[in-house]
This record gives structure tokens, C-alpha cells and sequence, in this order.
């Protein structure tokens, strides 16, 4: 027996699209500001910091997508979506620890991204509101 494809809602691929190509554009500039300024290292941890956010919501759209079809315990679900937040959380108070002072760059990349997927969301929101 064969198990039905995870589906994705095209509103949620086109909002990771968006996002990435945000986040995308914002780093490359971010990064070229801070080694014009000497602070190269930063910029590769802030890019570090970008990559992990990525990942984390590819792996949360997939993880939804899986929910749908597959509907396991919401301990199971709640289980995997703590345990992919650990590793993100441990790889950058790793890299924040082991590459004193520029590592802490990681989390103002995830902090970025998440801005930006916030961001991103929200804009079909607002172009809905506008319509009425």
C-alpha cells in the first residue's frame, strides 16, 4: 500500500519562495556591507545564521506537510518540531561560544530571517485588506 504525497498548499510554497528570496537579496547586501567595514566574519555567521532559519522552515513546511498525511500523535509532532529547534539552538550557541565575539552573528541571522518570513506572510494579508 502506498502512501499519499505530503501536499503543499501553493500559498504556503510561494510565501517560502518569497522569504528565501528576501533573505537572499538582504544577506548578500548585509554581508558585502560588513567585510567593506572589516567584519567579514560576522557576515559569514549572519549568513550561517540565514542558512539555519531556511532550513528550519523547509523542514517545518515538510513536517506539515507529513502531519497531513501520515497524522501522527501531536506528542510525536510536538516531539520532532522540539528536536529540530534544539539542533538549531545547540548549532548556534555553538557557533556563538567557539567563535567569540563574531559567532553571536548567528542568532541576528536567524533573527532576520524569521523578520523576514514574518514579513513575507503578511504581505497577501495586506493586499487582501487593500481589495476591500
Amino acid at each position: 500500500m502506498t502512501t499519499p504525497a505530503a501536499y503543499t498548499p501553493p500559498v504556503t510554497r510561494e510565501m517560502f519562495r518569497r522569504t528565501l528570496i528576501m533573505a537572499g537579496i538582504v544577506t548578500a547586501v548585509a554581508v558585502v556591507a560588513l567585510v567593506l567595514l572589516g567584519y567579514a566574519l560576522y557576515g559569514v555567521f549572519l549568513l550561517v545564521g540565514v542558512a539555519l532559519g531556511a532550513a528550519n522552515m523547509a523542514l517545518a513546511v515538510r513536517a506539515v506537510a507529513n502531519f497531513t498525511v501520515t497524522q501522527p500523535s501531536k506528542a510525536k509532532f510536538s516531539g520532532s518540531v522540539l528536536a529540530r529547534l534544539a539542533v538549531i539552538t545547540v548549532i548556534a550557541l555553538g557557533c556563538a561560544f567557539l567563535f567569540k565575539p563574531a559567532g553571536i552573528a548567528v542568532f541576528g541571522g536567524l533573527a532576520l530571517f524569521q523578520f523576514l518570513a514574518i514579513v513575507s506572510s503578511m504581505l497577501p494579508l495586506i493586499k487582501e485588506i487593500r481589495k476591500k
